[in-house]
């Protein structure tokens, strides 16, 4: 099971109180370290404003801030906890994941979701629809997007989106292309979605036994949608509280997921403590629980 660590953004206070030029160092140090220390990939996450009130305080936005850390490391996979695909245009979002990806030597994955997060979208001008409706719009982004990430030109007619004959190149550097990760603990609609359309399913704030329930779900959407269980990866994006504790409490909480047959966990330790001891002592659990930091290989497209 690999192990990914998500930088310090501000989204979650962790940069409360601080000058943004203080914070930004700071996140480029923690990137580069986890990069040092063997994670296997470095995420953010795709706010506007903090959580759980929005304040004036510092959220670096998600795209711009990948790019950079693109340029500032060299072996760990780099991408969101998970881009809410309502705030951009799909045919734009499959155009900046291409670029990052030849930013980033081919390192770059699209996590991507409905989005949830109501003050965000009304704030920033863009409704916010019913459930129902942003999951519709995530289908037809991932129809095109997944159009505009494989060869030639792009064309799709969707309810809620659509491109015509759209070019985008570069396509990126990975092959077949850049994978896709969708996230979401919805088993209706989500799952299905990530089973046409996805190289990974991320899970969210969910227990040993939740995530095993959720696993044989996906598998028996996948085979719903004529899709082999295996060509499906599953990760977790952790709870905060699975990895605050220090020692064997979070030793044992990553070798239960890790005995589930998870591919990836995400957690951000640095949320409570963003000094460079924080992540060499998350380290040092994760390899307690047998998982070893030496990084990961590209995930194989479907």
């Amino acid at each position: 099971m690999d192990v990914g660590v998500m930088v310090p953004q501000g989204w979650k206070g962790e940069f409360d109180g601080w000058t943004a030029a203080d914070a930004w160092s700071n996140a480029v140090a923690s990137a580069r370290q986890a990069e040092d220390l063997g994670f296997e990939s470095l995420w953010v996450f795709d706010h506007f404003t903090t959580v759980p009130q929005p304040t004036d305080e510092i959220t670096f936005e998600s795209f711009t801030m990948l790019g950079a850390i693109a340029a500032v490391t060299a072996r760990a996979r780099i991408g969101h906890m998970v881009v809410c695909t309502g705030f951009r245009n799909p045919a734009l979002t499959a155009k900046m994941s291409s670029t990052l990806d030849v930013i980033s030597n081919g390192r770059f994955e699209l996590g991507i979701g409905a989005g949830w997060k109501e003050d965000e979208w009304i704030a920033y001008g863009y409704g916010f629809p019913p459930l129902r409706e942003r999951l519709a719009v995530l289908a037809d982004h991932l129809e095109i997007i997944r159009r505009m990430l494989e060869p030639g030109h792009a064309s799709y007619e969707g309810r809620y989106a659509r491109v015509d004959g759209a070019i985008n190149v570069p396509k990126g550097i990975q092959q077949p292309r850049v994978p896709i990760i969708v996230g979401g603990n919805g088993q209706n609609v989500t799952f299905r979605l990530a089973a046409r359309f996805a190289d990974e399913l991320n899970l969210v704030f969910l227990d040993p036994a939740e995530v095993a329930a959720h696993m044989a779900v996906a598998r028996q959407r996948c085979e719903e949608e004529g899709r082999d269980p295996a060509t499906l990866r599953i990760s977790l994006y952790c709870r905060d509280g699975d990895v605050r504790p220090v020692g064997q409490e979070r030793v044992d909480r990553l070798g239960a997921f890790a005995s589930l047959g998870l591919d990836r966990v995400v957690a951000f330790p640095s949320r409570w403590d963003t000094s460079d001891a924080c992540l060499a002592r998350f380290a040092e659990d994760c390899r307690a629980a047998g998982l070893p930091l030496h990084g990961g290989a590209a995930v194989a497209a479907v």
